[in-house]
């Protein structure tokens, strides 16, 4: 090959990218120049590295119903309207008009303040359409008539109604009227009680005193309550033997805390600190009181809350 085959060879290997062939140790330009010709040439492959691309999960905003009592000029005439009328009473006059069910001194409306139309004192508002509700206390679902026959057994520590009885079908009546306009599965707003601050130590010594400061005066010193002269009482007992049983969401510090905060003193609801609420709940719920057979099977498939009295 003459010294010009070689500048030319060696050219076009340069063009073509082969300029190493060209110069590979041990090889003539030619020879470099004939094995890039067959020889194909190769990009390295590199596989991308993609990052996951993750879709955050949110969970939805609970969407709770505007608080609304009816007014009673919306009462139907007619059997509807008895019934209403009847299951309101049953409420607010339970040891009077069922004896044989209610075995202490309190009403329905002991709790379930102004006949249960109060926000943040466990309203009845609302209630007809989240039943069937699932309750961890009992580790089932369960219906509205069975959750009102707890409050019967432990509340009121005395004996359920027959489901199909007047008296249960009265106080369904009045709960499903309450809870007219309130869309089926949504809660309201005010359900229960309000927030309290779970996180705190209850102190039953500081508890007694703020018993003594802002609650004997209505409840009596010795917290058996205030008796009305023609029977029951004006204000109920908080402990005792006419007073809610220790099975009793009421007998919890945390659930009575919510309650008396926001609604205790009578009138003055909110004026307490969430501190003073636990404390006074601490004190009163831990005195004696009638016991719920039972109650050790509460809970028992898990979610037992912290101040659960078994």
């Amino acid at each position: 090959m003459t010294g010009f085959h070689r500048i030319l060879v060696g050219a076009v290997a340069l063009l073509m990218g082969w300029g190493a062939y060209a110069q590979a140790p041990g090889t003539t330009a030619a020879t470099s120049a004939a094995t890039a010709a067959i020889t194909p040439t190769t990009t390295p492959v590199t596989t991308p590295v993609t990052t996951p691309v993750t879709t955050p999960v949110t969970t939805p905003a609970v969407t709770l119903a505007a608080f609304l009592v009816p007014p009673d000029s919306s009462i139907p005439a007619g059997p509807q309207g008895v019934a209403i009328k009847e299951g309101k009473r049953l409420l607010t006059e339970t040891k009077l008009r069922l004896p044989d069910h209610v075995g202490n001194g309190l009403h329905c409306t002991s709790c379930h303040l102004n006949a249960g139309t109060t926000a943040g004192a466990a309203p009845l508002v609302g209630l007809w359409g989240v039943f069937p509700e699932y309750r961890s206390r009992p580790g089932k679902l369960i219906s509205l008539a069975e959750r009102i026959n707890d409050c019967f057994e432990r509340s009121m520590n005395g004996k359920p109604l027959h489901y199909a009885s007047d008296e249960m079908i009265n106080i369904l009546a009045y709960v499903q009227w309450l809870s007219i306009g309130v869309p089926t599965g949504q809660s309201v707003k005010g359900r229960g009680f309000g927030a309290i601050d779970a996180q705190l130590k209850p102190d039953a010594k500081h508890g007694s005193q703020v018993f003594a400061d802002k609650c004997a005066s209505c409840h009596a010193a010795n917290g058996l309550g205030l008796k009305n002269p023609t029977g029951g009482y004006v204000f109920p007992p908080l402990w005792g033997d006419d007073s809610f049983n220790d099975g009793a969401g009421m007998a919890r510090t945390f659930t009575a805390a919510a309650f008396v905060k926001y609604n205790m003193p009578l009138g003055l609801g909110g004026t307490l600190t969430d501190q003073q609420a636990i404390d006074v709940a601490e004190f009163f719920t831990h005195q004696p009181r009638p016991v719920y057979a039972g109650k050790e099977l509460d809970w028992s498939k898990g979610g037992k809350p912290k101040d659960a009295r078994n």
